[in-house]
This record gives C-alpha cells, sequence and structure tokens, in this order.
C-alpha cells in the first residue's frame, strides 16, 4: 500500500517534469543550471547603499539634445545548451529524484530487514 503511493508520488513527479519541459519548449526557453543565476542583473547590497550615500550632483547648464537615436542596448543571449549540458542537468535531476525516492522506501526496509531478523534469532535460539 505504501508502495503504491510513492509509485504515484514518483509518476507525478515524472508528470510535473515532462510539463514543464513541453512549456520550455514551447516558449523556447532554457531553464537555468543548478548553478547559473537567473537574473544577473541583481544589485549588491553595497552597490545600491554607495548610490544612495552619493551627494546630490549640482545642477549643471542645459545640454543639448543629441539629434540621433541611439539604438536600444541589447543583452547578449546565452548560447542555446548543448545536448550534453542538457544530459547532465537531466542526469543530475533524475539522481536527486531517485534519491528521494530512495530516503523514503529506507525506513520501510529497515524495519522489514529487523522484522526477518528478529524472527530467524528466534528460530536459532
Amino acid at each position: 500500500m505504501m508502495e503504491n503511493s510513492n509509485d504515484k508520488k514518483s509518476g507525478q513527479l515524472l508528470d510535473d517534469l515532462k510539463s514543464i519541459r513541453d512549456l520550455l519548449d514551447k516558449y523556447q526557453l532554457e531553464p537555468p543550471l543548478l548553478t547559473e543565476s537567473a537574473e544577473d542583473d541583481i544589485p549588491v547590497l553595497s552597490e545600491v547603499v554607495a548610490k544612495e550615500e552619493r551627494p546630490a550632483p549640482a545642477p549643471a547648464a542645459p545640454v543639448a539634445q543629441p539629434t540621433e537615436i541611439s539604438a536600444p542596448v541589447v543583452k547578449p543571449e546565452r548560447p542555446a545548451p548543448t545536448p550534453q549540458r542538457i544530459d547532465a542537468e537531466l542526469r543530475k535531476t533524475a539522481q536527486l529524484i531517485l534519491q528521494d525516492v530512495i530516503d523514503d522506501f529506507v525506513p520501510q526496509i529497515e524495519a522489514e530487514l529487523k522484522r526477518r531478523l528478529e524472527a530467524r534469532m528466534k528460530e536459532l535460539l
């Protein structure tokens, strides 16, 4: 009975992973790897404090506006992950899921082994 709930849990986790992959494929997005950050432009506290402590600049004489509009700054896109990188990330994730399943079953296995050993000891003694 407990085994059945863990099978459902594992199946649900697998379905969740597949649906996430489908969504990413749909929008052609790649998730950041576990070792990468999602946002590179998050300010550090020292940057925020340093900006606030600076005195306000004195008003300057009006400057003529440039007549030419510069092109917007475009962030360089991350290169598409290679199949080897995707495979490595999927393997890491699969290992984490497998470890969760193993962790769920260890107490049951220990209890069953203990019960069998005690029964065997009673037979021998």
